[in-house]
């Protein structure tokens, strides 16, 4: 029986990743390199920290790289607080709602740092439903590695086998995966060029498909 559900944030209750997508291609305009696509889809997962440490390092880049990161949020902040059609994901906020009221555990453990988490669960008014946010920044690896997870579980005081994480990112599954526990991968229009093949079971929409999942 299903005691805990581990969710993601980005890509599973809100789509942050066009405001993400237009903040970081805005900086690196500023800074004059040429991220492709597919080297920014490659990150997808990572932590803004670990994100530009890769960056850094690839394009020899003299920053330092709280300052590159703080430069991002300003950038995402300001995008993020302009867009008007910002939303919860179809079906994500009856399922939260649905869940708690069932008395489910939620946890969000998410790369995000811990300030775009907070906006937009108070933009959306979630804190009242999540026992704990989980916040990539607090750890010096991102996903694929699976201490973010691993901690989550252990916040829960959950057995890892009664938990299950609801991830849309490749890094995301392998870490849920690496961490013993089992994972849905929600596969959406906005999970692009990502593999769910190592998802235990993978669902389309938030409907009967989760649910039986608690059984």
């Amino acid at each position: 029986m299903i005691q805990t559900v581990i969710f993601d944030m980005d890509g599973v209750i809100v789509d942050t990743e066009p405001v993400h997508h237009y903040a970081y291609f805005q900086h690196f305009d500023e800074l004059n390199i040429t991220v492709t696509e597919e080297m920014f889809t490659s990150y997808m997962g990572n932590s803004t920290r670990n994100t530009f440490q890769k960056l850094k390092e690839t394009f020899d880049l003299e920053h330092d790289v709280e300052d590159l990161i703080l430069r991002k949020r300003t950038l995402f902040n300001d995008a993020f607080d302009k867009k008007e059609d910002l939303f919860l994901l179809d079906g994500v906020e009856n399922l939260i709602k649905e869940l708690h009221q069932n008395g489910m555990q939620l946890i969000v453990a998410s790369s995000a740092s811990k300030v775009t988490i907070d906006r937009v669960f108070t933009r959306f008014g979630l804190h009242s439903y999540f026992s704990h946010i989980v916040s990539g920044e607090d750890f010096p690896h991102s996903t694929p590695h699976p201490a973010i997870v691993e901690h989550a579980v252990f916040l829960s005081q959950t057995p890892k086998e009664a938990c299950v994480v609801i991830e849309d990112s490749t890094n995301g599954i392998i870490a849920s995966k690496a961490a013993g526990i089992y994972c849905i991968g929600y596969d959406s229009e906005n999970s692009k060029m990502q593999d769910l093949s190592l998802a235990d079971s993978v669902i389309r929409r938030f409907d009967d498909s989760i649910r039986k999942s608690e059984t």
